[in-house]
């Protein structure tokens, strides 16, 4: 995945990828923040939480080692449950030898409103045909990859299925890098004009999407300090009561 993004088509994805990072996280607030994976991206660098992590789930070489804070399996996190404010998943889903259990994972680290952003290779996309096809020739014994041959592309419907199942609510999607699957930068650049024209016309066929997600805890009510059950009343009164009565209907009788 780092070998390909220094490739054209990976310049010009982590370039759009960046820009919707940027975008996103300025006005998301909290504490704690925490980007999966992809040290290419830096996700938080527009964030103003004073506590921000990049994680990686196996040792990198070079500068990438030098900007982990840690290193980690994604399906079980070292943070307490209800901890972060927000976290960051790119490409790391796809990455994932079990990504239910890496988004389980983050939604429990996360607070009540707390936000996950996703991005991922978008299958109904021409970048994807063009994998599938790669794919197949691969297997007869020949053609070459357009894109990382790592993991498996999940489809932003059945994502946004997985998120409402652990109770998340999709706040925003967008979609995007719509030029042909073309390895040269010189032809990368003259269909440029595909971005505004994808943009408008056929959004949902962009070859990466961009996903913002909410943290929904249904029924939670925040308690007051009228919450603490009331003491109990003293019983003595009334048995006092009743021994004075009783006193005084003997004192009459005499």
């Amino acid at each position: 995945m780092q070998e390909w993004f220094e490739t054209p088509p990976g310049r010009y994805l982590l370039g759009w990828e960046q820009a919707r990072f940027d975008e996103a996280v300025a006005d998301i607030f909290g504490y704690h923040a925490l980007q999966l994976g992809l040290p290419a991206l830096a996700g938080l660098q527009n964030n103003r939480m004073p506590h921000r992590w990049l994680a990686s789930d196996a040792s990198l070489p070079g500068p990438a080692a030098a900007r982990t804070a840690l290193v980690t399996d994604f399906a079980a996190l070292p943070f307490a449950e209800g901890s972060l404010d927000l976290v960051l998943l790119p490409h790391a889903l796809e990455l994932s030898p079990d990504p239910h259990a890496t988004l389980r994972e983050v939604e429990r680290v996360l607070v009540p409103e707390g936000r996950v952003v996703v991005c991922g290779f978008n299958p109904a996309s021409l970048w994807g045909m063009r994998q599938r096809r790669a794919r197949l020739y691969r297997r007869l014994g020949f053609g070459e990859l357009y894109l990382p041959d790592a993991g498996e592309f999940i489809g932003f419907w059945r994502l946004r299925d997985w998120l409402k199942l652990l109770s998340f609510e999709v706040e925003s999607v967008r979609f995007g890098c719509y030029r042909p699957s073309v390895a040269s930068e010189a032809w990368l650049n003259r269909f440029e004009w595909m971005d505004r024209a994808g943009e408008r016309w056929w959004s949902i066929f962009g070859g990466v999407y961009f996903m913002v997600a909410v943290k929904r805890v249904r029924g939670m009510r925040l308690l007051g300090a009228n919450w603490k059950p009331v003491k109990a009343r003293a019983s003595a009164p009334v048995p006092v009561a009743n021994r004075q009565h009783r006193a005084g209907h003997g004192h009459d009788a005499g």
